[in-house]
């Protein structure tokens, strides 16, 4: 069969450098064991790599064309493990039996932020990930604070994900080549359980001073509490959002808690 027609709309870029693929694979060894869930497996070439680890395997691919590329090639990966759907609308805690399992993909680049939140929605289920993803993104996923690639998805996932940035993956290496460097990532959970604040709260505020990350965090804050509020006067609110850690922020959300009950409880 005649290979896949990449597709831009769906922001393939086949990976055909084997050594690499390998090395992504690879990665999987940091769970021995642990069954696999692939996105965006393509022609198979991660696959290949993958099947030879020897461990209940999965790939969700939504293009027809490489599920049949992929039912036709790869006969040893059986064709009821090749779930022809779109990742981001799955129920993922129904695969492996409701069990844990590992993410890992060359994944697309125009949706890999989605991919990482829909992670979020089920770390219960996903203690490891690696894969490929664009450059930029492997980068904002690692940062630390401080850094002009800090900002609110390294903030998000390192809450519940440590981040290793393992290597950098030059353009020539895919079919089509992307007009970015690429990289790969591994996340593993981390040991927090639970913010010990309000998480819808604490999103609100790392999206809302993120989106003014050039003022200092008192002038989104004051947008939540309001302009009289005595939580302005406080500090923190003198630094700018990259300048907080994720404890930081924790913080900042209590303290907003607090004022705002305050507020409530005056009324």
């Amino acid at each position: 069969m005649k290979a896949v027609t990449a597709k831009k709309r769906l922001g393939q870029h086949f990976l055909i450098d084997l050594s690499i693929a390998k090395d992504i694979a690879d990665t999987v060894d940091t769970c021995p064991g642990m069954p696999i869930l692939e996105v965006g497996p393509g022609m198979g070439v991660l696959t290949r790599f993958l099947i030879e680890k020897k461990r209940p395997l999965k790939v969700v691919e939504i293009d027809e064309e490489s599920v049949s590329y992929l039912c036709k090639n790869l006969p040893q990966l059986q064709e009821e493990n090749i779930i022809p759907d779109d990742f981001l609308k799955m129920r993922l805690d129904r695969l492996f039996d409701g069990g844990q399992f590992m993410l890992i993909g060359n994944y697309p680049y125009n949706i890999s932020s989605q991919i990482f939140f829909k992670m979020l929605d089920y770390k219960e289920y996903i203690p490891y990930c690696s894969g490929m993803i664009q450059k930029e993104v492997g980068e904002r996923l690692a940062a630390k604070p401080g850094t002009k690639a800090y900002g609110i998805l390294s903030i998000l996932i390192q809450l519940w994900y440590d981040v290793e940035y393992l290597f950098t993956v030059d353009e020539n290496v895919f079919s089509p080549p992307p007009k970015v460097k690429s990289a790969v990532v591994l996340m593993k959970r981390n040991a927090r359980t639970s913010l010990e604040c309000d998480e819808a709260l604490f999103k609100k505020i790392v999206k809302g001073t993120f989106n003014q990350r050039r003022k200092k965090l008192r002038n989104s804050i004051q947008q939540i509490v309001g302009k009289d509020s005595p939580l302005l006067g406080d500090p923190i609110l003198e630094m700018r959002p990259e300048q907080l850690s994720l404890e930081e922020f924790i913080e900042l959300t209590r303290k907003v808690e607090l004022a705002l009950a305050k507020q409530n409880g005056s009324k």
